[in-house]
């Protein structure tokens, strides 16, 4: 049906309005600059390739922006990408931060990798060559693993005595300070149940996943996702101990981790209260409540799951 020529009109004023208000909104951009690069990772030029394409526009000051990204509104987007990668993880800066501190946020940059949810999905969709191949993620990971420990039969016993200790200490009630946000150490969680186990290909460490009646009766009903409120959750890392006959034990005690969950008083933390107590002498992790934030982050990637990384093993209530 051929058009009137109101209908024609009309037609014609509506896309002379929507080509002012294109152009006008062109103008409100807000700021999005890239300071000086002043403690850049360092890595192998084959690891650095791989974060400058895939991760450097947001999570560095060498933002660079292809042509359709400033066009607004998709520069809107884009700034606010960058705004919040840099608070997060910023590769231009993350040279000043303790070893030990690069390395957690690395690991939780490949780890969000691996999981598919790093570069952001919508990114990914828009900017196709960000994405991080099988191959590329391997190239990461190997970089990020330190070599394996050697056979070390003649420590076992002392890694078998400090296990004993660890057992033993169920039976004793440290005095051991609360984590920045509040969360009182539960020395109970030695006598909750083992519910999973994982590790960690990074730094070589063990970890044994303890569920209290909650979390057990929970995984019982399978009634995970989300989990009840009351349910608390005690991860607990070791080092690895080869005992030199091809069996991996329990090494130094590095830390216990709690997960609480309450989904009123940790609303603003995704429903779990998360606290970490470090070394044999439980020093708490963290300068304030805004530990937390690490937390989250580290777990988004799996809020389908309520937040929990390792499911728990069926059969074991």
């Amino acid at each position: 049906m051929a058009m009137t020529s109101p209908q024609r009109l009309r037609l014609i004023q509506i896309a002379v309005v929507l080509g002012i208000v294109f152009i006008a909104i062109q103008f409100i951009r807000p700021e999005l600059t890239n300071p000086p690069v002043t403690a850049d990772l360092q890595a192998p030029p084959e690891v650095k390739q791989i974060l400058k394409n895939s991760c450097y526009s947001c999570h560095s000051n060498e933002t660079k922006l292809p042509w359709f990204d400033e066009v607004v509104p998709a520069y809107w987007i884009a700034a606010s990408d960058v705004k919040e990668g840099r608070k997060h993880l910023n590769f231009s800066e993350i040279g000043k931060l303790p070893a030990a501190q690069q390395k957690g946020f690395l690991f939780e940059a490949i780890s969000n990798i691996q999981m598919g949810a790093m570069p952001l999905p919508s990114y990914r969709r828009v900017h196709p060559g960000s994405r991080v191949t099988l191959a590329q993620l391997a190239v990461l990971k190997s970089w990020l693993a330190p070599p394996s420990p050697t056979n070390a039969a003649a420590d076992t016993s002392v890694a078998d005595a400090g296990y004993e200790r660890w057992i033993q200490a169920s039976s004793v009630v440290p005095d051991v300070h609360p984590s920045p946000n509040g969360i009182d150490f539960m020395p109970d969680y030695r006598n909750w149940k083992v519910i999973s186990n994982t590790d960690r290909f990074d730094n070589h460490t063990m970890r044994e996943i303890l569920g209290n009646d909650i979390a057990v009766k929970a995984i019982a009903e399978n009634h995970i996702n989300p989990w009840p409120n009351g349910t608390a959750f005690a991860k607990v890392a070791w080092q690895q101990q080869p005992d030199g006959k091809g069996i991996i034990r329990t090494g130094a005690f590095i830390q216990v981790e709690f997960m609480i969950r309450d989904s009123d008083k940790y609303a603003s933390t995704k429903g779990w209260g998360w606290a970490r107590w470090r070394g044999a002498d439980l020093v708490p992790y963290g300068k304030d409540a805004g530990f937390t934030s690490e937390c989250v982050n580290c777990h988004n990637p799996v809020r389908n799951s309520d937040y929990v990384y390792t499911p728990p093993i069926g059969g074991q209530q």
